[in-house]
C-alpha cells in the first residue's frame, strides 16, 4: 500500500548507459532521458494497477504478484516476467523475448521517494520519483 499514489520522475542515475546496454539507439536514449515519466500505482492486496505516462506513451498495466505477464518497454522491447514482494521491495524478474536475457527491476520507497532500480547485463540504473 506504501506504493499507492502518483509519482513523477525527479532524477536518474546511469539511465542513459543502461539504455545503451539494452540496445536503445542514441536518439531514443536522449529522448528517454527526458521522458517526464509519471507513474500512478494502485495496490489492492496482491493486485496492482500501474499507469505509466510519459512524453511518448501512456500505458495501463495490471498484474498480480507472482503471476507472469507480458510487457513492452517504451522502445518496443518485449518482456515476459513477474513482480513479487521481497520484504518491502517489489522485485521484477523479466526475460527479453528477442534475446532471452534477464532484466531485473526493483521498486522501493526510500524516505519520500519511489526508487526504481534496473539491472541488465551487469549495468545498474536508478530512477527517483516524488509524489
Amino acid at each position: 500500500m506504501a506504493f499507492n499514489g502518483t509519482w513523477k520522475i525527479d532524477r536518474s542515475e546511469n539511465y542513459e548507459k543502461f539504455m545503451e546496454v539494452m540496445g536503445v539507439n542514441v536518439m531514443k536514449r536522449k529522448l528517454g532521458a527526458h521522458d517526464n515519466l509519471k507513474i500512478t500505482i494502485q495496490q489492492d492486496g496482491n493486485k496492482f494497477t500501474v499507469k505509466e505516462s510519459s512524453t511518448f506513451r501512456t500505458i495501463d498495466i495490471e498484474f498480480t504478484l507472482g503471476v507472469n505477464f507480458e510487457y513492452s518497454l517504451a522502445d518496443g522491447t518485449e518482456l515476459t516476467g513477474s513482480w513479487n514482494m521481497e520484504g518491502s521491495k517489489l522485485l521484477g524478474t523479466f526475460t527479453r523475448k528477442d534475446n532471452g536475457k534477464a532484466l531485473t527491476a526493483y521498486r522501493e520507497i526510500v524516505g519520500d521517494e519511489l526508487v526504481q532500480t534496473y539491472v541488465y547485463e551487469g549495468v545498474e540504473a536508478k530512477r527517483f520519483f516524488k509524489r
